[in-house]
């Protein structure tokens, strides 16, 4: 591409977790992601782009499009996920030598716009929001993140109304070697990431098998180099206190590509 300057994407947030990372004024951020998971018979991927645009030098807004692929161990189907939109406002920063704090607030809007009357279901009939707050830590070798968000699920046609969720992440990273800006920069990751859900409702009755508390321990890697950067990891369940009959997760991954323009 020709006609603008890079930024370099030094900021570094985790891969599960979320950071008080924001863009700079008038940044652009495109970033293809892909999930993928595994619980009992099902199986899911889903393949999106993130656009994130820097409203101000603490504050940024964007766009998350997905495209779902699901199989609930006897149907496969597909099609566009639920779109969601959201925002982040950095509220604190604090600058010593070699070390940048941080932290932030964000909100989270997710749409009903997947097919849930497909078989498996594309999307969630139901108009989602999140809150989150997160805390920063990056010096030239060490990172460390603290955040807490709240998912409030939304209810469907169909008087189901699937469990808030509370998720709690602390985060820790290394990079093994400081290098320059020219040169690629590697940072290691180790995520803990809880989730607690309550019951689903289905017209004001709590649904037995639903809810409970999952622990995931998540290697991962950020891999940048000037305005480009990958994230990689994989969330592996090490504890599970699910309320009924309901199977464990097997295992949760992500790969997200980031360009700064």
């Amino acid at each position: 591409m020709v006609g603008f300057v890079a930024s370099p994407a030094q900021a570094h947030d985790p891969v599960f977790g979320i950071g008080p990372h924001v863009l700079y004024k008038g940044g652009v951020e495109v970033a293809p992601e892909v999930d993928a998971g595994k619980k009992g018979s099902e199986r899911e991927t889903e393949v999106g782009l993130e656009l994130t645009y820097g409203l101000t030098g603490d504050w940024a807004a964007g766009i998350d499009l997905p495209y779902r692929f699901s199989n609930d161990g006897s149907e496969d189907a597909s099609g566009l996920g639920d779109v969601s939109l959201f925002t982040k406002y950095r509220f604190w920063r604090h600058d010593t030598l070699g070390v940048q704090e941080s932290a932030a607030i964000s909100a989270k809007v997710k749409f009903a716009s997947g097919d849930e009357d497909k078989t498996p279901a594309i999307g969630s009939g139901s108009t989602d929001g999140i809150l989150g707050l997160s805390y920063g830590y990056e010096s030239r070798k060490w990172y460390r993140w603290a955040s807490i968000r709240y998912r409030r699920n939304g209810e469907n046609d169909a008087g189901l109304r699937r469990g808030d969720k509370v998720l709690v992440d602390l985060v820790g990273g290394v990079r093994p070697k400081p290098t320059g800006y020219l040169e690629p920069d590697t940072v290691w990751l180790l995520e803990l990431n809880g989730e607690y859900g309550r019951r689903a409702e289905f017209r004001g009755s709590k649904l037995p098998n639903t809810g409970g508390t999952e622990l995931f321990l998540s290697p991962g890697i950020f891999w940048t180099k000037r305005n480009f950067a990958v994230k990689a990891g994989i969330q592996i369940p090490v504890a599970s206190n699910l309320h009924g009959r309901q199977d464990n997760s097997d295992y949760r991954s992500r790969l997200i590509l980031e360009w700064h323009l």
